[in-house]
Parts: C-alpha cells; structure tokens; sequence
C-alpha cells in the first residue's frame, strides 16, 4: 500500500482535522475524498490491508551515537540494525552486513566450484579403470579438494558463529 505524505499550513490542518474529527480522523477523511475525487465507490468501513509493526524507541544522544556506530559498521541502517537485534532474539537467525553477504556469497560459489569438480572427478573414477601413478594423481587430487572443502566449510561456521555471538546479549 502506498503511503502519502504532504505540507500543508498550520492552519489548514487545523480546520481539517476539526471537520474530520467526526468522520471517523485525518486518514478515513482523505481516503473518502480521494475517493470521491478519483470518481471510485466511497470506501465506508473497508479495512486496510496489516502493515509490518512499527516501534518507535527514544535513546539518549549517547545511546543513539552507539547504534549508529554499531549499525554503520555492520553496514546497516539503524532500523535494520534494531530489527536484526530484535530478530535474532526471537528466532536465533544470523543477520549479516554488505561486507560478510558478499564474502559468504564468494565462499558459497568456492563450495559450488569444489562440488563440480568432486562430481567430475567420481565420474572419471567410475567410467576409467586406471592404475598406477593416473590413481594415485586422482586420489591426491581429491584429497586437496576435500582438505579446500573442508577449510571453505570452517570459515563458514565461524562466520555463522561470529554473527550469532555479535547479536547475543550477554547478561
């Protein structure tokens, strides 16, 4: 749904509010206007669709410089800060900054790459009867990659682990 905002003066609010006020406020008064303005059916009693919870906090200068602080390192706005806080608190789910999304997409196109290659390398395996010094290359090879997964899988659970330790609240 859209949302619209405008400037009008003082003065001009006042005596609009003072007719809406018993026609139900400011927001059903514009929207039957806009109504009757646009030629549509009057909208009498619709009910507008749920919006997201909005929560307005009041923090002293020190704690807001805090979060912008903390919000801005991470690469978020304060809001988004706030609800990844909040978030995490009521599901445990990782929230990430710019900087961490692209370096764990990175890491996940590595992982994927690794994939490839150990599905190609069992498919040789599988079609190929190879002995010998060809094997033993085959086998070392897969061993790197397996030893390179593993590493890629070990920085991706320390991620994970240094994300949901940032958002813990210690008591």
């Amino acid at each position: 749904m859209a949302n619209l905002s405008l400037r009008v003066p003082d003065d001009l609010l006042a005596r609009f509010d003072a007719a809406a006020g018993g026609q139900g406020g400011r927001a059903p008064t514009l929207r039957r206007l806009m109504d009757q303005a646009a030629a549509g059916p009057p909208a009498v009693g619709e009910r507008l669709p749920a919006r997201p919870l909005k929560l307005t906090v009041r923090l002293t200068a020190h704690d807001g410089d805090g979060l912008a602080r903390e919000a801005s390192g991470m690469g978020l706005t304060p809001n988004a800060w706030v609800a990844a806080l909040i978030r995490h608190r009521l599901h445990g789910k990782p929230t990430f900054g710019r900087d961490e999304t692209v370096a764990l997409l990175a890491i996940q196109g590595e992982v994927r790459r690794i994939g490839v290659n150990v599905n190609q390398i069992a498919r040789a395996l599988n079609t190929a009867i190879m002995e010998g010094k060809v094997l033993d290359l085959e086998i070392a090879y897969l061993d790197a990659l397996r030893t390179e997964l593993r590493a890629h899988i070990f920085t991706l659970r320390e991620a994970f682990e240094g994300n949901l330790a940032y958002w813990a609240v210690e008591p």
